[in-house]
């Protein structure tokens, strides 16, 4: 049985983490509380206890990984997340970026279509803490029409091309990240729904992340 202890050594290594952040550019103070908020060793084997606040991404099974702290704070920074924004999240993953979402005051629906991924969010630690956040089994390029509209949409694998029912579930205004692109290097993209329709494309630097794949599985 995984035992959950935030000691005052992760607390410190966190503390580290933010100042890395600061120093890459991060500047949003609702990201890197967040950050500081949340023991990123908890979503990790505790065979990565010792190491879970490196700047570095890490394995969690199925061939997916738990984002870079980095990535995590630019997507995040990118999205400019409110408090009680709606945000659609497209693979949870290890609930990571899903919480620092939360802890931010979103509202989050978050997607993943690996199963087995899936059945171990009703395991999840802080579900009693963040009940603003909704998990779903389903396939991300799909999203949720259901609980459309939202005010933002992220994407944390590799989209092919810029999902057009996402961009449809998107309310004049919001705003979707995403990394673009397949092969090992990917753009990442900040992309607003102006309120006649029209989209506007920032692109940003290049990251690496795993492929965004139709279906479950």
């Amino acid at each position: 049985m995984r035992q959950y202890a935030d000691t005052y050594q992760h607390k410190g290594l966190r503390k580290q983490l933010v100042e890395i952040l600061k120093g890459r550019g991060i500047t949003s103070q609702e990201v890197l509380d967040a950050i500081n908020n949340i023991p990123r060793h908890f979503f990790l084997d505790s065979a990565f206890d010792k190491i879970a606040y490196e700047d570095r991404a890490f394995p969690i099974g199925e061939g997916q990984t738990i984002s870079q702290p980095y990535t995590v704070a630019f997507q995040t920074q990118l999205l400019e997340v409110k408090r009680n924004d709606k945000v659609l999240e497209i693979g949870t993953g290890s609930i990571y970026q899903t919480t620092v979402l939360a802890e931010m005051g979103a509202k989050v629906f978050t997607i993943e279509r690996q199963k087995k991924l899936y059945d171990q969010h009703k395991n999840y630690y802080f579900k009693s803490k963040y009940l603003n956040i909704k998990f779903f089994y389903g396939d991300g390029f799909e999203g949720l029409p259901t609980y459309a509209p939202f005010d933002k949409v992220l994407i944390t694998a590799a989209a092919p091309f810029i999902p057009p029912k996402l961009i449809a579930q998107l309310k004049p205004g919001g705003m979707m990240v995403l990394p673009v692109d397949e092969g090992d290097q990917q753009r990442m993209l900040r992309i607003t729904k102006l309120p006649d329709g029209n989209l506007l494309e920032e692109s940003f630097h290049n990251f690496s992340f795993v492929p965004m794949l139709t279906g479950k599985n």
